[in-house]
């Protein structure tokens, strides 16, 4: 299993694209502005998308992936969310006003996209590797997800803060090779980070000590100009694992 980062950036600008992973060619989580990263070719290949939440920065190029794909593609797009993230998405994006609604495009019965509900806990196995969606705690209903492939594993928190519900079901697994987890604001605005549902490096530290796993640690979703700041407050912080920053680009085999 191949691990791509198109984006993981807390914004744009530059070379700074918004959170979007690539498992094997097949799989998204997540669609921000990331997905321009991919040609043609490579965003045909995609089948399935997971989403962690309804937010701009996590969403914004799906709609653009499906039009670009729209005559390249035989069968749908699944996508899964959170009940309550399909319906945002439903009401306020694919709504003909902000963008079509390819779920009933060019057909009802031949739609280029899915909605696919999905509640935490729930896993779902994809050509012999297996998603399941974890709870964890935003501003709006959001989740996790662990991915493994019987040889690798890894988790992505998406956006949270303090939280017990996302560290609990990464214990319940024997493994843990890889966690990337967000880290948006800098100590000094920590009064910020608990407003918006976010982590600084304070609240991270202390929620990785109900981690039982020492995978490899990477932080995304850092807020831009933030970026060192933030890797170092964490480092300083959190000291049973080592500390990484995750860039787009990376790439992980597991």
């Amino acid at each position: 299993m191949e691990l791509r980062i198109l984006g993981c950036s807390g914004g744009i600008g530059g070379d700074l694209s918004t959170t979007s992973l690539l498992i094997d060619d097949d799989i998204l989580i997540d669609g921000g502005t990331g997905i321009s990263e991919l040609s043609l070719e490579e965003m045909a290949r995609v089948r399935h998308i997971f989403v962690t939440h309804s937010h701009l920065d996590h969403i914004a190029g799906i709609p653009m992936l499906l039009d670009s794909i729209f005559e390249h593609i035989g069968q749908p797009v699944m996508l899964y969310a959170r009940p309550e993230t399909l319906q945002i998405l439903r009401d306020h994006i694919f709504n003909w006003q902000v963008w079509p609604d390819f779920s009933c495009l060019p057909s009802s019965e031949r739609a280029v996209l899915q909605f696919v509900p999905m509640t935490p806990g729930q896993q779902l196995r994809i050509e012999g590797r297996s998603v399941e969606m974890i709870e964890v705690n935003h501003v709006v209903p959001a989740a996790g997800y662990r991915v493994q492939n019987g040889v690798g594993s890894f988790a992505f928190s998406g956006d949270t803060t303090s939280n017990d519900a996302f560290w609990e079901a990464l214990n319940r697994h024997e493994t843990l090779d890889l966690l990337i987890v967000e880290s948006a604001f800098t100590d000094e605005d920590r009064e910020l980070s608990a407003k918006a549902h976010h982590y600084c490096p304070e609240l991270l530290a202390e929620d990785l000590k109900k981690l039982r796993h020492r995978p490899r640690l990477y932080l995304t979703h850092l807020k831009p100009g933030s970026e060192e700041k933030i890797v170092e407050q964490c480092r300083s912080r959190i000291e049973a694992l080592s500390v990484h920053r995750l860039c787009g680009g990376d790439r992980f085999k597991l």
